[in-house]
Order: structure tokens, then sequence, then C-alpha cells
């Protein structure tokens, strides 16, 4: 793998990533956040491991009750790559998902295949000139854009009532959804900034609920350190912004859902010859979520990647 191949591949995915991973609703119904897509010549295989918490059910000036329920949801995943030409690639994910929700004198799991994605992109610009004398600045802007399935088992009986509950605790949203993402990078020697934009337009299921569209835009720092012939290091730092729509149950706005959430996140990644491995931790700088009725927790992510 050419070096400045392997700048852009030591920072994979390391905000929730290419597949349309955990958002604001924290759950199998997706976010809209790519992070930074991996660079590879031909083919790559991964597996992703992430870990969400909420609390619902908050009350006024975030009073807690009987009704508020501590909320887990992790997510394996398994994703792979394909070049199909320079400039074009496709990338697919399969998340099976393992739901928790526990409040005073409850408690509930699911457990099971969550919505499978498919995304295509377009390589717009692949720019590489010298600037101060001798130093490298390489520039990348990726497009593109896909559909969620509606694989993940949606059950309408865990919609509860709309004005007091999130309808979150869901494995898939049961619909047909679309995206569109934009990724650039500009990178000068070992120093880079990626900055990324999702857009999921989501549809309306078989029982009539639709789940707000969702925008996520994101700003990451990274930089590469050479620790062997072979083996680099890549800390990052950056900050995410994620806004959903309020959701619509049979042409009805649910007052508890949509809003807003500000994350900071640091990580870090290691790459030996065509194997990376990497982590990050994203806690929440600020959060409007489900009219307060939602509060977002701590997020981390691990992944194991190989090029083939």
């Amino acid at each position: 793998m050419k070096l400045e191949k392997k700048i852009i591949f030591l920072c994979i995915i390391l905000l929730p990533s290419m597949s349309w991973a955990c958002d604001i609703c924290g759950c199998g119904v997706g976010g809209g956040y790519i992070g930074i897509l991996p660079d590879f010549s031909n083919k790559i295989v991964g597996l992703r491991y992430r870990y969400n918490t909420l609390r619902t059910h908050i009350g006024a000036n975030g009073a807690i009750s009987y009704l508020t329920s501590d909320e887990t949801y992790q997510t394996a995943e398994a994703w792979a790559g394909w070049n199909i030409s320079s400039k074009i690639r496709v990338m697919a994910s399969v998340p099976y998902a393992f739901n928790q929700r526990k409040s005073q004198d409850s408690e509930g799991n699911k457990n099971g295949l969550g919505d499978i994605s498919v995304n295509g992109f377009y390589q717009l610009l692949n720019k590489r000139n010298t600037v101060f004398t001798n130093k490298l600045l390489v520039q990348t802007l990726w497009i593109g854009g896909g559909i969620k399935l509606p694989t993940g088992a949606y059950n309408p009986a865990d919609k509860g009532n709309g004005a007091t509950d999130a309808n979150l605790f869901q494995l898939g949203t049961g619909s047909l959804d679309f995206t569109a993402n934009a990724m650039y990078d500009i990178r000068l020697q070992d120093l880079g900034l990626n900055l990324v934009a999702g857009y999921k337009m989501n549809t309306a299921n078989k029982y009539a609920y639709d789940y707000g569209n969702k925008l996520n835009v994101s700003s990451q720092v990274y930089y590469k350190i050479k620790v062997a012939k072979k083996s680099n290091i890549a800390p990052n730092v950056g900050i995410s912004y994620e806004t959903a729509q309020q959701d619509m149950d049979d042409k009805y706005v649910v007052d508890v859902s949509g809003g807003r959430l500000l994350l900071g996140t640091v990580g870090m990644e290691t790459v030996w010859n065509k194997t990376s491995i990497g982590a990050n931790w994203q806690t929440p700088f600020g959060q409007k979520l489900a009219n307060n009725f939602v509060k977002a927790n701590n997020r981390m992510m691990l992944h194991l990647a190989f090029v083939l």
C-alpha cells in the first residue's frame, strides 16, 4: 500500500461510521454519519462494535420517576468495501443489535438483525501538489448515496404513547430509507482535517410511522506517527453535530422525537501492514432530544479491518 493511501487508511471510520450508525435515536433506526472513509486499492472487510446508552422518560428539569428507563444499544457489525474503479467504490454493512431497557419495575431485551445498508461513492477530487517549498498537500472529495433496507424487525406495539414515549426501542425502522453523503479530506504532510456531511431521508413504514429525516456533520483532526517500518498510529480529535426532524405517526407529529446533539470525540488508530485496529470515545457537549424526554450518554466504538 502506498504511503499516501496509508495516511487516510489510518483513520478508518473513527467516528460513528460509514454504515448508518447509532445516532440521536441510539438504536437500530440508525443515523447518518459516515465518518472518515477508508482508502484501499481493491477490497476491504471489517468488524465494528458500537456501545451507546440513553436515559428516557425524563421529567421536567431532569426529574427521575418510576417510568425513567436506562437503555443500552450494542451493535456488532460486519462491513465490506470494493473499489470498482479508481473513482467508484461500493460499501455495505450488516449490523446485529443487542438492545436492553431497564426501569424501576421492568426490563426488556431485543436481539436481532438490524437494517442492512449499501452505499456508493464517487471521487470528485483527488489533488496532490507541493506547497511551502517541499510540503505535500493532498485533497480528496468523495460524494455518494445509498439505501437502508428494512431488514431489522419493527414492532408497532413498542412505539408507546407519542406524547410521552420516544419510539427508539426497535431493531429497525421497517422502512426503505435513502442516504446522501459527502467527505472532504485535506492533509499537509502527516497532519489532516476531515469534514463529513450526511443526510438520511426516511420513508413511512407499513404501519404509517415515518422517522424524521436526519442530518449529521463532523470535523476531525488527525496526525500520523510512524513507529516502525510497517506500523503507524494516528491519534485524532473532533466534534460532530446531529439533528433530526420530528417523527410522523399516521400524519400526526410525534412530540417526543427529533432534536439535536453536539458531541466531542477522541480516538486512536493503529495500522500494521494491511491490518487496522482502532477505537474512539464520544461525549455529549450539548443536547436537546425529544423535547428533553431523552438524554444521550457517552458512546464508544471499536473496529478491526483487513485490506485484501
